[in-house]
C-alpha cells in the first residue's frame, strides 16, 4: 500500500503553486504518492482569494478527497497544504480527529501580517493529529518564535521546522528537498 499526501494552496494560488510542485516531485521522488488539488473555491473561480463563506465548503472538499484516498487502499493518509489550505487542513483535523495521520502545514498563516493579536489559534486546542509545520524565519504571518509558543497549544505531538532567511512563500533553494526530508523524518513510523 502506498501511503498519500493530499497538498493544496494557499489563498491566491492554486494546484501548480511553484511550492507546491517542488515538494510534490520531492516526496514523489521519496516512493509518496502526492496528490495536488484546488481548493473548492478555486475550482469555482479562477482567480481570487476565498470569500469568508468558503472555508467550510473548502474542508468538505478536502474531507472527501481523505476519504477517497483512504476507500482507495492508501496505507496512511496525510493532508497539507500552504497558508490558508494547511490552515483548512488543520481545522478539518481538528474537527474529526483520526479522519488523518497526519499534517504538513507549510507557512501557517498564524495571523495577519502586522497584526499579531489576531492569532488564528482556536481550533489548535482541538488538534489531536501529528503535525510538520515548516515556516521561513521572515515569514510575516508569524515568526518563528510566535510560532513555536501556539504550537504549545496542540495536544498532538508537533514538529516545528524553520527554514532560515524563507518568507511566506518558502522560495529558497532547496526548500522542497528540506520540506520532503523533514515530512519523511516525522512521519517515518506511517511510511
Amino acid at each position: 500500500m502506498t501511503d498519500a499526501l493530499i497538498l493544496t494552496h494557499g489563498a491566491g494560488s492554486n494546484r501548480n503553486a511553484p511550492l507546491l510542485v517542488a515538494v510534490d516531485r520531492a516526496l514523489t521522488a521519496g516512493g509518496l504518492s502526492v496528490a495536488r488539488v484546488n481548493l473548492s473555491y478555486r475550482e469555482e473561480r479562477a482567480s481570487g482569494p476565498p470569500r469568508p463563506g468558503d472555508a467550510a465548503h473548502d474542508r468538505a472538499g478536502l474531507r472527501e478527497l481523505v476519504v477517497k484516498a483512504r476507500s482507495e487502499g492508501a496505507g496512511g493518509v496525510f493532508l497539507g497544504g500552504h497558508s490558508y489550505g494547511g490552515r483548512q487542513a488543520s481545522m478539518l483535523a481538528a474537527e474529526e480527529p483520526g479522519l488523518m495521520d497526519g499534517l504538513l502545514l507549510l507557512s501557517y498563516p498564524l495571523h495577519p501580517p502586522r497584526k499579531p493579536a489576531e492569532l488564528r489559534t482556536a481550533h489548535f486546542f482541538d488538534l489531536h493529529t501529528p503535525a510538520l509545520f515548516v515556516s521561513g524565519s521572515r515569514d510575516p504571518f508569524g515568526s518563528p518564535t510566535e510560532l513555536a509558543n501556539a504550537l504549545k497549544l496542540i495536544p498532538a505531538p508537533v514538529t516545528l521546522q524553520v527554514i532560515d532567511r524563507a518568507g511566506h512563500e518558502l522560495s529558497s533553494p532547496g526548500v522542497a528537498e528540506r520540506i520532503a526530508a523533514a515530512f519523511i523524518e516525522r512521519f517515518a513510523g506511517f511510511l
